[in-house]
């Protein structure tokens, strides 16, 4: 038997948490965890990951005992603070292929493209509503460096018959986003955009429905495996046939993560209601958006007429541990504010209403991994998003079902299970270091890039050290 520790996570205080969760009032709906218990499987978290697992596992064994603990609340975390784009994985059709091969990269990318239309058809009954938008998902270049940033993820899907990117130019990009800013990209049409608080807690009432029992406020501060694993939380303990960790960057600190993954923030802002300007410059559905800088940025219009601005940031947390700053850092949005009067020069004078940060766990590859400890058959894992799950995790709770069920069949065998094919990073305090030093050289470039000017060649080496792309 071995222990695991898990990180715990900073709660974050109501000031410092994402307009989307704000906006809702959002907060837990069911009790913490007090005493002890038994179940079937147990999952660790209440995010995107953790409830659609348990969606899937109840779908295919109704009679199974499942249980979610969650620190915060469902939606606290990445789920409640992300910028709301839906999307397929065909944009990522090209880093699959590299990882599980041509066949399976495609089945992947259907099987996303199916999630989105289970998204559709949840909102359509009524059973979820999450503000889902299917009117495009735009990738765009507005600078001679990003041209093309698509194409091998583009020539890949024209290769295999997949009318899913579309090439778009100057005249539709502006009729669509009311801005000149970008002038050449691809359109994905059945995507777009959804209020992803809205989602996650819909997601929570709909498992809860379907006999889920969710604790939340119930952070899990170690796991010790055996048969049955053992949970142990502040007030309690929970004891389950199998374990699914699904705490997206708060389990990239478990040492076996953490040799695959590295953890950054990314940085949002939502304006006050500004829909009147944005009806005016043409900018009246509800697309993602999203450029190619290496530090991209994603930004929509909500229902309600506001623009929600985000961006990545780079900055590594030491470790893969991070603490409150990954939840807001003041003064952080300043970089967003300064990109979108670039895009939008017709809001420089909008107030900001809410800037926020989320951790975003990250795999070299770009993709997730999943699988179970090593030497820990009973101890799952689904982690290394890259900041896109709206339509993979529905997906990702499938593989992660298969698993806890002992199922073989496609999910279970699926290419991203696994760690033995994944990229070792560079050990601490080296990785965080070089992360630093790259993080500035990709800042420099695309500064220098976006006015269409060329960086000098240090500053280009240092900036293509990031992995994957």
């Amino acid at each position: 038997m071995a222990t695991h520790r898990l990180e715990q996570p900073t709660i974050a205080p109501e000031g410092d948490r994402s307009f989307w969760l704000r906006d809702l009032g959002a907060g837990p709906a069911t009790q913490p965890f007090v005493g002890e218990a038994e179940c079937d499987v147990a999952i660790v978290g209440g995010g995107y990951t953790g409830l659609w697992t348990a969606l899937r596992l109840k779908e295919q064994a109704p009679e199974l005992r499942v249980t979610i603990l969650e620190a915060d609340f469902c939606g606290g975390g990445a789920s409640g603070r992300n910028g709301g784009q839906v999307h397929s994985w065909f944009a990522e059709i090209d880093l699959l292929t590299r990882l599980v091969g041509p066949d399976e990269a495609l089945m992947l990318c259907h099987a996303t493209a199916e999630a989105i239309e289970e998204l559709a058809g949840l909102q359509a009954s009524g059973t979820i509503d999450m503000e889902l938008r299917l009117d495009g998902w735009l990738w765009t270049a507005s600078s001679r460096a990003q041209e093309g940033a698509w194409e091998p993820a583009a020539a890949i899907c024209r290769a295999r018959g997949e009318a899913c990117l579309r090439e778009i130019g100057r005249e539709e990009i502006l009729a669509r986003t009311g801005s000149g800013a970008s002038y050449m990209g691809v359109l994905e049409a059945r995507a777009g955009t959804v209020q992803p608080a809205k989602l996650a807690l819909g997601l929570r009432a709909l498992a809860l429905a379907r006999g889920v029992v969710i604790h939340e406020k119930s952070p899990v501060a170690e796991i010790t495996s055996g048969q049955p694993c053992t949970l142990r939380m502040g007030r309690g303990v929970l004891r389950a046939g199998k374990v699914v960790i699904a705490s997206n960057a708060w389990a990239a600190a478990l040492p076996a993560l953490r040799r695959h993954l590295y953890v950054v923030d990314s940085q949002v802002i939502a304006t006050e209601p500004v829909g009147d300007t944005l009806d005016r410059i043409g900018w009246t559905g509800g697309e993602s958006i999203c450029d190619a800088q290496a530090h991209v940025l994603y930004y929509q219009r909500t229902t309600g007429g506001r623009v929600i601005f985000g961006r990545g940031s780079g900055n590594v947390a030491y470790g893969n541990r991070f603490g409150a700053a990954f939840n807001r850092r003041p003064g952080a949005g300043e970089d967003n504010l300064r990109e979108m009067h670039r895009v939008y020069p017709e809001l420089r004078g909008a107030r900001i209403a809410a800037d926020w940060s989320g951790p975003i766990d990250c795999s070299a590859e770009h993709l997730p991994v999943f699988g179970h400890l090593p030497g820990e058959p009973d101890i799952l894992f689904g982690v290394g998003f890259n900041g896109t799950g709206i339509a993979q995790t529905p997906v990702a709770g499938r593989i992660l079902a298969s698993l806890a069920l002992g199922r073989d069949d496609r999910w279970s065998r699926c290419g991203l299970v696994g760690l033995d094919r994944r990229t070792v990073l560079p050990p601490e305090p080296i990785r965080t270091l070089g992360a630093r030093v790259v993080r500035r050289a990709i800042r420099i470039r695309n500064d220098h890039e976006i006015g269409n000017r060329t960086a000098g060649p240090l500053v280009r080496w240092l900036s293509s050290l990031t992995p994957g792309r």
